[in-house]
């Protein structure tokens, strides 16, 4: 992929709502093939996508990759929680004219695909969840990472102004140097994760989807951090009767497992599969193959 523009496959769309804000995302593929909802970690953009695209293409998949509001060029929605982005994606979808996607994403995706999947069953042919965030107990917030804790500490509070004075010079940061910031931050992850890091095509869309992601506004990392601090009363699990793989590492810092593997408890046709017991938050980069098998595979 050396000296290739990893972008230049992607198509960029806007669509603006009833109530003048814009949402935003990418597409690849054919129209005529399947499609799949890919919805972004935090902070993300539609622009976290893939450079080496052969898996897609391998399964002949359409792919639709997201953003919500405040982040990338899509607008803020101040105070938001998780229902008002699964109207988002419905409407996106409506746009496009397709009736049902498969869906997967990871980290911070995890309650807006849970939401869309609530308020959206017959849309959702099958989910995954890759290294989910969950709802946390007291005892787990020590488990993650540093910036995780403090964050997590300071939104429970609903303390708004400390999570700005938290995240701004980490922003600052991560548009001034995305990799170099997000090395600083996964210090102390595996090995496994570490060689993601290191990976070429990996580094070549990272860049773009994190300085796309924050370079207009804080907000969107900010009401989502605020959200999902709290006890994600908007999404009652057992609810959800879509065919939900949750995939997660015991060594992941950035979601506990623990979390996780309550909420999969709750979901009516979840299903938890544990990866080894030394890798990370970034296993599935090098493992889309045998993910998008599993998905696809549900429906």
């Amino acid at each position: 992929m050396a000296g290739m523009d990893p972008f230049a496959a992607y198509t960029d769309h806007r669509l603006t709502r009833p109530d003048g804000r814009v949402v935003a995302w990418t597409q690849w593929g054919e129209p005529g093939g399947m499609p799949l909802l890919r919805v972004p970690g935090t902070p993300g953009c539609r622009w976290a996508v893939r450079a080496d695209t052969t898996p897609w293409a391998e399964r002949g998949l359409r792919v639709i990759t997201t953003e919500r509001p405040g982040f990338g060029a899509s607008t803020p929605l101040p105070g938001r929680g998780f229902l008002e982005h699964a109207d988002d994606l419905a409407a996106i979808l409506d746009h496009l004219g397709i009736a049902q996607v498969h869906m997967i994403g990871g980290s911070g995706s995890a309650p807006h695909e849970l939401a869309f999947a609530q308020q959206y069953p017959d849309r959702v042919r099958a989910a995954t969840i890759l290294v989910g965030a969950a709802p946390l107990e007291e005892n787990e917030i020590d488990s993650m990472i540093p910036l995780n804790q403090q964050s997590h500490r300071l939104c429970r509070a609903g303390d708004r102004e400390g999570e700005a004075a938290l995240l701004g010079p980490v922003r600052k940061a991560i548009l001034a140097d995305p990799l170099a910031a997000f090395r600083g931050i996964m210090e102390h992850a595996p090995a496994d994760d570490q060689a993601v890091m290191r990976d070429p095509d990996w580094q070549a869309v990272f860049g773009r989807a994190q300085t796309e992601a924050l370079g207009a506004t804080l907000d969107g990392w900010l009401d989502e951090s605020m959200a999902m601090s709290q006890k994600w009363e908007e999404i009652v699990p057992e609810a959800i009767t879509t065919s939900i793989t949750w995939q997660h590492a015991a060594a992941d810092a950035n979601c506990p497992q623990s979390a996780a593997r309550r909420l999969v408890d709750r979901l009516p046709n979840g299903r938890f599969i544990a990866w080894p017991d030394d890798v990370g938050h970034l296993y599935g980069y090098h493992h889309e193959p045998e993910i998008l098998d599993e998905l696809l595979a549900r429906a």
